[in-house]
């Protein structure tokens, strides 16, 4: 795509607007003790349901999203749609245990999952467990904030050419990067939280317009679907029936369904949801945030609307084909604010996921395994220099590796983390039952199962990790591999569980010693 200044004046404009805003944040509802982890990583726990709805929004709807979802049902079709009765799912299951875990956080001064695993289970290992799992299922999700930055400054024609030095083509990228680090070290949480309300304004105001424009450019939905179900039908075709579009329902359910559950345990979700001002303010936003998936359901559309017009996305990447949709159809100044929001929609949950893995390095891992006891400050400052490493580590992925790996691993993360799911639900609802020795086993033995069966999937040059979806063998159909790792991760749990309490009870007691 080619550079055109007024479209970079306005995202240029608007990205030193956020930048200035992250660094205000600082100050903003800045507590007198700045040192300790509460005030830096969580906002000092004081968000109320607006700033909430605004932060969570900015969490859950990322960059990646806004450019994946329609990509892929300019790809695959309605498949693509999975992802609304996937944010159903998530807040559905958000309303029943969020309230009661962020009550347990400001009781207890939680600050990542793991706190709470520990505290209510008393394991060493199995709190390790569920820190490595978060820190793994993060790190990749991080680096594809990065990629939708790289899709963005690409559609600006920044970057410079395939054929020039590294520092040239990168170095859009590297300055995003160095901002996102130093307004996240200097203000933590309340640099994404209050980006957020330009993030989510702009975000709204592009998809409306788009949503209204478009059809009346192009005759309406009915020509729109029409048209862009001959395209389909035409590379289905050419790809000689390609079997990745034609998806099973039994793929599409398990994948809107295991998604929607594993999303509230990804540890920036939890560090969203901690920084509420408490149970009542997560339950208000559990209540409103599905407003949200309207949103979405309109994101999905654009993919159907640059079908119809026969957008060929640039190196054949469908991720460039809503930057692309926007390029052609609206002014210059306009495509400058919808890739401002796009570019927006990456910095504030990559911000909140690189403050998470700070989180967990200082409190689960420094604070837990060191002998010497920690003060709030040195917990503070290794979160914040964790924070900027991972950032940096995300950068060199991006970088040096082909992303369509990230993309896979991320999907791979998605596995990972949702086998952290009876550990939460058990330690909240039913302590009594669950063997925290079984947890560990089948979180062990789901994790392997899963990592060992998206490895065999494989891609079109038979690379493994080529996708999440495989045919167990108690099913005929394909399914989510993250769904059948959790019911062999439940079985594992429960019998394990059993077999505790049946030892347990055929252990006699030990009888006291006679004072005779």
């Amino acid at each position: 795509m080619t550079f055109n200044w007024a479209t970079f004046g306005v995202f240029l404009g608007l990205l030193l607007l956020i930048t200035v805003l992250g660094f205000i944040a600082s100050r903003w509802r800045r507590a007198k003790e700045a040192n300790q982890l509460d005030e830096w990583a969580l906002g000092g726990r004081t968000f109320g349901p607006f700033i909430t709805w605004f932060l969570l929004g900015g969490d859950l709807y990322s960059a990646y999203t806004l450019i994946a979802v329609p990509a892929a049902i300019y790809s695959m079709g309605a498949f693509g749609f999975y992802s609304v009765p996937n944010a159903i799912v998530l807040y559905a299951l958000g309303f029943v245990f969020l309230p009661k875990l962020v009550a347990l956080a400001h009781r207890k001064g939680y600050v990542t999952l793991t706190d709470f695993v520990s505290d209510r289970f008393g394991s060493k290992a199995l709190s390790l467990a569920i820190t490595i799992t978060g820190l793994l299922a993060t790190l990749p999700y991080l680096a594809l904030q990065l990629v939708g930055l790289e899709v963005i400054f690409g559609s600006l024609g920044l970057g410079g050419s395939a054929g020039d030095s590294w520092l040239l083509r990168d170095l859009p990228l590297l300055i995003a990067f160095a901002v996102l680090a130093a307004y996240t070290y200097s203000a933590g949480l309340r640099a994404p939280a209050l980006i957020a309300f330009v993030k989510d304004g702009l975000t709204y105001l592009v998809v409306i317009v788009a949503v209204i424009y478009i059809p009346i450019k192009l005759g309406g939905f009915g020509t729109i679907f029409e048209h862009g179900a001959h395209a389909l039908s035409a590379k289905t075709a050419s790809a000689g029936g390609n079997p990745a579009i034609a998806v099973e329902p039994s793929v599409y359910l398990t994948l809107a369904l295991g998604s929607g559950m594993a999303f509230f345990l990804y540890p920036h979700a939890i560090t969203g949801v901690f920084a509420s001002r408490g149970a009542k303010t997560v339950r208000r936003n559990m209540s409103v945030l599905p407003i949200y998936t309207v949103l979405l359901g309109f994101v999905a559309l654009l993919g159907m609307m640059a079908l119809a017009i026969g957008i060929k996305p640039k190196d054949g990447n469908p991720q460039y084909a809503v930057p692309q949709l926007l390029a052609e159809l609206f002014p210059h100044w306009f495509v400058g604010i919808a890739f401002a929001a796009i570019a927006m929609s990456a910095l504030v949950p990559a911000a909140i996921m690189a403050i998470a893995a700070g989180n967990l390095v200082s409190r689960n891992l420094y604070r837990e395994f060191r002998s010497k006891p920690v003060s709030a400050k040195s917990e503070t400052l290794l979160s914040k220099i964790v924070s900027v490493l991972v950032k940096l580590g995300a950068l060199v992925f991006v970088l040096t590796l082909d992303t369509n790996f990230a993309l896979n691993f991320q999907l791979l993360g998605g596995i990972w983390i949702l086998q952290t799911l009876p550990t939460v639900l058990f330690g909240l609802f039913t302590r009594k039952f669950a063997d925290r020795k079984a947890l560990l086993a089948g979180l062990i033995v789901a994790v392997v199962y899963g990592t060992w069966a998206a490895y065999e999937v494989k891609t079109g040059t038979g690379a493994p990790f080529g996708g999440s979806t495989a045919k167990p063998f108690f099913l005929e159909s394909p399914i989510y591999i993250a769904i059948s790792a959790l019911l062999l991760n439940l079985v594992v749990v429960v019998l394990g569980s059993l077999l505790a309490r049946a030892v347990r009870t055929r252990v006699p007691a030990p009888v006291p010693e006679s004072v005779n």
